[in-house]
């Protein structure tokens, strides 16, 4: 399996590569920066894993060519003086920062992060709850990134167990590493197919799970292998392999954007420019792209990449809370200001000072048990933390308190800057007073199907309404409920979750990709309106940039074609916030949770557009902002009520107060069907 190396090879496989050291200051200045929105550049994680894979691969071929087997103890001490101290540190700290700053709503969620990023499963609990990484709607966790050090850990874990085995393996068959490099590239080939496949399949799952990215940290784990016949390339040819790669990093990082299918196809073009620079670097050409790449501000950003990685992430999602302002582009620069020069510190006080200890390195048994011991401390403090009482009174029975009476409730509400203890008691039950009537439907079902679920009111009336849309019409379902029940009507549901009625292609941010689910559902919908004949049809749904007249006009005349008497409701406002979250940390001054009427009426163009449609077809229009806005401001707590849920749907508490308000219009509707 070994051979003499020559003097040259020997010169040109250097311990120490600046080049990779260079590589890793500009992934994390790319994560950097695409987080803190400043750049719309991507890939920076997906070239920190092909540098991790050369790096451990590296380290554990040289040493089983040395002495033919791999120590655990060392290798994995190694790991831990180097990931673990500022690992723990960060966890705890940002709990700390949740607990002061954060919503008391979120702080269990987040402590089951932080348990989950000690134990090095963050990316599966991502998966398991179907995380957007995209997301940008304060649904995110401060220890979301640790999704990527999840992976990186669990290959450290198992990495030198099977590249043991398959040297071992390789020796007995064929007596060199061709066994070690053919299994490799199934790997290789394997994880990137599924990461492929999945991605519009499953797209949590595609992005976080250890099965999809592991091809990404094998790439370099099998440019480790090859290493020796990478330093034999001809210099001339090395270095215009190495200027590629990392004009193929920048450039295919530049054209990937938020709306990119990930990982899916896209992700190779950093990881193939990652290659080939490391490849290219491999023969040490004296032209290469380390001319760039070696340079004393890459070299200290690389060695404090580690800490900035850990620290950016947890200020940038608490900084809103932090400030109490609206995030601004100032913002973003200043958390990565602030998160790199708290990385510095964290380097110098915490990380170099575990790396560097001398017993870690004698005794490396000392060096597991320290990280061992670290880590079930951090997880021990994530669980205590998870029984904290919350800062938070308990629920009170608001939910029959007082909400909409009139359009001065809603002037009233403007001028409330503290919570009643009535909203107190009901800030804990607010984010899950969903509708519990009729029915919606799952980003993944294709098709409507009629069922006992989805009818509501009174489901032996004479008469029939049907309440069409996406979630924002579902969100009205209780209050129909009520109406249907007093007027003797049945009331139908047929709603599913980010589609609208109206004929427009949308692109379903969870996957980054057309919602072809949305068009076939949308067309059963349509077909089963038909058997249904209502006797009026209420149409809601969120307003949204797709939207065009073309596509408006095709399904109102499906509507117009029922027969029945059409109904539009325009959309209601969007708080731009989680309101139980933002109420939850100001109950002193709730003003901060409003919003302006300008701002929540987002899309104005595209409201008026679809109103304007509805009527050229004999809709009857209920206009729903005079029950949410008045004064140029939108309440986030009108009477005793919450209004929203989340950062989007209203609350079945309230929706129910607006029962005098809806009533009479769909009585008068009614009454002409």
């Amino acid at each position: 399996m070994s051979r003499h190396r020559t003097g040259a090879e020997t010169e040109r496989l250097r311990k120490y590569r600046p080049d990779i050291q260079g590589m890793r200051a500009v992934a994390i200045m790319m994560v950097v920066s695409m987080h803190c929105g400043i750049l719309d550049i991507h890939g920076g994680v997906d070239v920190s894993f092909v540098l991790s894979g050369f790096l451990i691969g590296g380290q554990l071929f040289a040493e089983i060519e040395k002495t033919g087997k791999v120590s655990l103890t060392k290798f994995w001490a190694r790991r831990f003086r180097r990931l673990t101290p500022p690992m723990a540190v960060v966890i705890v700290g940002t709990a700390a920062l949740a607990w002061v700053y954060g919503s008391p709503l979120k702080f269990r969620d987040f402590m089951a992060d932080g348990l989950a990023a000690s134990l090095s499963f963050m990316n599966w609990r991502l998966v398991e709850t179907g995380t957007d990484y995209f997301a940008n709607d304060g649904s995110q966790s401060p220890y979301q990134h640790f999704w990527s050090l999840a992976i990186e850990e669990q290959f450290y874990v198992v990495a030198p167990l099977v590249l043991v085995a398959m040297v071992w393996i390789s020796r007995k068959i064929f007596r060199n590493r061709a066994l070690v490099a053919l299994f490799l590239m199934a790997v290789i080939g394997g994880s990137s197919y599924l990461g492929w496949a999945q991605t519009a399949e499953n797209q949590p799952l595609a992005y976080f799970s250890t099965h999809t990215r592991i091809w990404e940290i094998t790439c370099g784990v099998l440019l480790a292998l090859a290493a020796p016949l990478a330093a034999r390339m001809n210099r001339g040819v090395a270095a215009v392999v190495s200027w590629l790669g990392l004009g193929t990093v920048l450039v295919t990082a530049m054209l990937i954007t938020e709306h990119t299918p990930l990982p899916g196809y896209a992700v190779a073009g950093p990881v193939i420019g990652a290659v080939m620079v490391i490849a290219g670097g491999c023969a040490n050409p004296r032209f290469g792209a380390e001319r760039l790449l070696d340079n004393p501000v890459l070299d200290f950003v690389g060695n404090v990449s580690y800490g900035w990685y850990l620290t950016h992430w947890p200020l940038l999602v608490l900084w809103p809370s932090i400030t109490d302002r609206e995030f601004s582009f100032q913002d973003r620069l200043r958390v990565a200001v602030l998160s790199f020069l708290v990385a510095v510190l964290l380097h110098y006080v915490v990380e170099r000072r575990f790396k560097k200890n001398v017993q870690w390195v004698a005794r490396p048994w000392k060096g597991v048990f320290t990280g061992g011991f670290t880590t079930a401390g951090t997880a021990g403090a994530m669980v205590l933390a998870t029984i904290i009482p919350l800062n938070l009174a308990t629920s009170s029975g608001s939910t029959l308190g007082v909400g909409f009476t009139s359009q001065a409730s809603v002037e009233e509400a403007v001028q409330r800057t503290k919570l009643s203890a009535t909203v107190q008691g009901a800030l804990q039950d607010a984010p899950k007073s969903h509708s519990t009537h009729g029915c919606i439907d799952d980003f993944e079902v294709t098709t409507f199907t009629m069922r006992d679920g989805c009818v509501a009111g009174d489901p032996d009336g004479a008469k029939t309404l049907v309440l069409m849309g996406d979630s924002h019409a579902w969100q009205w379902n209780d209050v129909y409920h009520e109406i249907g029940e007093e007027l003797g009507v049945r009331v139908v549901t047929i709603t599913k979750g980010g589609c609208s009625p109206q004929v427009y292609r949308i692109v379903n941010p969870n996957v980054n990709r057309a919602y072809t689910e949305c068009d076939t559902w949308r067309e059963s919908a349509f077909a089963e309106l038909k058997k249904i004949k209502p006797d009026v049809l209420v149409i809601a749904d969120r307003a949204r940039q797709e939207a065009n007249r073309t596509g408006a006009k095709a399904a109102f005349e499906v509507f117009k074609d029922t027969g029945a008497q059409l109904v539009y409701m325009t959309d209601t406002p969007q708080p731009g916030r989680n309101v139980p979250d933002c109420l939850a940390t100001h109950m002193d001054n709730t003003a901060l949770c409003n919003r302006k009427q300008w701002q929540a009426l987002e899309y104005t163009e595209f409201r008026a557009m679809e109103r304007e449609v509805a009527e050229e077809y004999g809709a009857e229009i209920i206009d729903t902002t005079p029950a949410f806005c008045a004064v140029d401001v939108c309440p986030a707590v009108i009477g005793d009520q919450i209004v929203y849920f989340d950062n989007s749907h209203i609350t079945s508490s309230y929706s129910k107060t607006l029962k005098p308000f809806l009533q009479p219009a769909l009585e008068e509707v009614l009454n002409k069907a």
